[in-house]
């Protein structure tokens, strides 16, 4: 059987072959997810935006044009975002429960320490700073799929990513 890209997936889907919807979800729940998790720190709420988003894909599969399904999906993740952000507009200051760390007994303390420090220093950048950190450095999205989700050019995409690291390391060790 043919490996099929996200695209071409999203092209059966809109098309009304939504068996393959499964195929995309598989492929992008778990980055969706940590996503929303790094945004918000709550897993109830990461899960049910996830969820919200794959709705949102069922529902408006018609308006799929064939355009990156990376930048697609994760526009829709973010709007899902500021839509619960705005409903929720206090930010919330969790510790961290991720699942990406999965720590050991044998878990060196001073590292564990110091992930939570890079944790809780994110966690002080203001929305769209730590927005541009997480989907660039933990969902690896390029440059240019960020532009296209957020709507600005690669360049100042490039300039504001280059000023919140920047902020997160001025956080980071005025705290140590």
């Amino acid at each position: 059987m043919k490996n099929f890209t996200d695209e071409e997936l999203m092209l059966k889907v809109a098309n009304g072959d939504l068996n393959k919807l499964s195929t995309l979800f598989d492929r992008y729940h778990i980055r969706l997810y940590n996503f929303f998790n790094k945004m918000i720190k709550d897993k109830t709420i990461s899960e049910d935006l996830t969820q919200e988003v794959f709705m949102k894909i069922l529902k408006s599969r018609h308006t799929y044009k064939n355009g990156n399904f990376t930048s697609w999906i994760f526009t829709i993740a973010r709007n899902s975002f500021t839509n619960h952000y705005q409903k929720n507009k206090r930010e919330r200051v969790h510790l961290l429960n991720d699942d990406i760390y999965n720590h050991t007994e044998t878990t060196n303390n001073k590292t564990e320490d110091n992930i939570n420090h890079l944790k809780n220093a994110l966690l002080q950048l203001s929305k769209n700073d730590r927005e541009l950190i997480v989907m660039h450095r933990f969902q690896e999205i390029k440059y240019e799929q960020i532009a296209e989700i957020t709507g600005a050019s690669v360049g100042s995409i490039k300039v504001k990513m280059h000023r919140a690291i920047k902020k997160l390391k001025t956080i980071y060790f005025q705290q140590l």
